[in-house]
């Protein structure tokens, strides 16, 4: 039998090995969605640079790289993908 103090010691661990996945998961997430934009983006002949790069592959939110994904099927330019104005 568990006393009290085993067994919220194994509920806040079940709890951190959950929050933990999550954001584990999340920040996978955000990678490989980085990685298919930059992808879709070479194929499609679409010059990226350097600190293009870095600011697509450091993103973590879900959201934007889907709408980068998503201009980047159409897209004539970087900043037309990244919602930029043109210079």
């Amino acid at each position: 039998m568990q006393t009290v103090g085993e067994m919220l010691f194994a509920e806040g661990a079940a709890k951190s090995f959950a929050e933990g996945f999550a954001k584990g998961f999340a920040k996978g997430l955000a990678k490989g969605q980085a990685r298919y934009v930059l992808r879709l983006l070479a194929r499609r002949g679409i010059p990226v640079d350097a600190k293009a790069r870095r600011r697509i592959q450091s993103c973590q939110d879900i959201r934007l790289l889907d709408q980068w994904f998503d201009r980047a099927w159409t897209a004539s330019s970087l900043a037309e993908v990244l919602g930029e104005p043109s210079e």
